[in-house]
Order: C-alpha cells, then sequence, then structure tokens
C-alpha cells in the first residue's frame, strides 16, 4: 500500500494552510481599540483584507495608517453599530471595497456598572443596544452577504458574563447572554447554507478597561486573579489564534460553538 502522502492535499487538509486567511474579507466591530484592535491587526499582517469599523474614526484613521505602512490592505469605517442605516452602509462599502465579506468579528462592546437596583434605563438601553443590538445588526447585514456567496464565517464576541453573574452588571451579563444565544441561534440557521457562527468568550485581558478599573479600585486586581487557575491575565494579542482559527477553514466543522479564551475561569 502506498503511505505517501499527496503534497498538496496534505498541506490543505493538515497543514497550516487550513489557518490562512491569505486574500480573505473581513469586517471588524471595535477595531479601534481593546481586543478589536488586536484582532485587526492580527488579521490584516496575517494577510486578510480588513474593514476596521468603530464610532471612534480617529483610532481606526490611525490604525489604517500603520497597518498599510506594513503593506496592509485595510479601510476604515465609521459607524454607530447601533443604528441600521450605519451598520448596513459599513456592509455596502466593505462590498464596494473587497466585493465580499468571507468574516465577520463583532468586537465592539461597553460595560456599566452599578447596582440592579439604581440601573438607569439610559443606560440599560445603551448597554444592550451596543453589546446585543449591534452584533444582531451585523449578523443580519453581513449574514445576508454570506448567503449570496454560500459561504462565510462569523464569530461573536461574548463575555464571561454570557454565562456566569457579575455584580452590578446586569445589563451586561444580560446583553451578552444575549450574544450567546444569538450565536447558537444564527448558526443553527444557516448551517446548511454555508456560514458558520460561533463566539469568543474571553477571561480578563490587560486592556485600558482593566487598568481603568484597577485605577479605580486597587483591589479589583487580586480579587480578579484569585478566579483565574493561569494566575494571570490575558494579553491582548493572545485572542488572536482563536479568532483566526474560528475564521479560518481550520474550523470548517464548527459552529454553534463558545470558545473560551479565559486562562481556565470557567473551569474552576
Amino acid at each position: 500500500m502506498d503511505t505517501k502522502f499527496e503534497t498538496d492535499k496534505y498541506k490543505k487538509n493538515y497543514g497550516i494552510e487550513q489557518f490562512s486567511l491569505d486574500g480573505k474579507s473581513a469586517i471588524i466591530t471595535g477595531a479601534g481599540s481593546g481586543l478589536g484592535l488586536e484582532v485587526a491587526k492580527g488579521f490584516a499582517l496575517s494577510g486578510a483584507k480588513v474593514s476596521l469599523v468603530d464610532i471612534d474614526f480617529d483610532s481606526i484613521k490611525k490604525l489604517k495608517g500603520e497597518l498599510e505602512g506594513n503593506g496592509c490592505d485595510v479601510i476604515a469605517i465609521c459607524a454607530n453599530i447601533t443604528k441600521s442605516e450605519e451598520v448596513q452602509t459599513a456592509v455596502e462599502k466593505t462590498i464596494e471595497k473587497y466585493k465580499r465579506i468571507d468574516i465577520l468579528v463583532n468586537c465592539a462592546g461597553i460595560t456599566r456598572r452599578m447596582p440592579l437596583e439604581d440601573f438607569s434605563e439610559k443606560d440599560w438601553d445603551l448597554v444592550m443596544d451596543v453589546n446585543l443590538k449591534g452584533s444582531f445588526l451585523f449578523n443580519k447585514y453581513a449574514g445576508r452577504e454570506m448567503l449570496k456567496q454560500k459561504k462565510g464565517s462569523i464569530i461573536n464576541f461574548g463575555s464571561l458574563g454570557s454565562l456566569v453573574a457579575i455584580p452590578n452588571s446586569s445589563a451586561y451579563c444580560s446583553s451578552k447572554g444575549g450574544v450567546a444565544m444569538l450565536t447558537k441561534t444564527a448558526a443553527v440557521e444557516w448551517a446548511g447554507k454555508g456560514i458558520r457562527v460561533n463566539a469568543i468568550i474571553p477571561g480578563t485581558f490587560k486592556t485600558a478597561l482593566l487598568k481603568q478599573c484597577i485605577e479605580e479600585n486597587p483591589a479589583y486586581e487580586q480579587e480578579m486573579l484569585k478566579r483565574f487557575p493561569i494566575s494571570r491575565f490575558g494579553e491582548p494579542e493572545e485572542i488572536v489564534g482563536a479568532c483566526i482559527f474560528l475564521a479560518s477553514e481550520a474550523s470548517s466543522f464548527v459552529t454553534g460553538h463558545l470558545l473560551y479564551v479565559d486562562g481556565g475561569c470557567i473551569a474552576y
């Protein structure tokens, strides 16, 4: 029996080529800061053509310049993801530039922290609109384009708050729980139509938001570290590999999955 592998087939089905993003078109929301910024850099430097979407145009304009200086193909799109017409425009601009949308990563998100009995309706609506409605709108409009193509990968960003309660974060946890179920529902609806939908569940990473939380409450750092068996917070760039896996052909049989990138927090 001939046991010699066919080199091209091996590379395609078993090798590093499975993880390639070369030439793929991606939309990344929340690309101007935090984990969205890291994902945007990681995808662009891995060969993807990236639409950088954020409400803070200055941040993505700066990132665009930095990435183009490294030979990347990116565009910057200012959009309020809670506005249907602005989401549609972001999708249209991506199609106009890159002709298709292969990947969508919904990283944009906010939080407000206060006891439930003091939570204002205004803050509740804002958190729900950005975290849940924004993900819904991009799933809807980017999903329509992927349905035409009969192929695509969507990655929503959930949270530990998708799964467990975080005190003083009723709106945040409710919105992120909704993102988890949006992910599963979309995955089931589109599973036979070439579109995979998964979610990243990140633990605590060393972002500007974490720094702010520690400055406001110095005890917060040690309190949080007790929850992580790995005994440290994540470095922002450590989120990128998981996203590349879900975006690439390496995860071609993965859909409706919540992927924990959390230093063992949920297992503990």
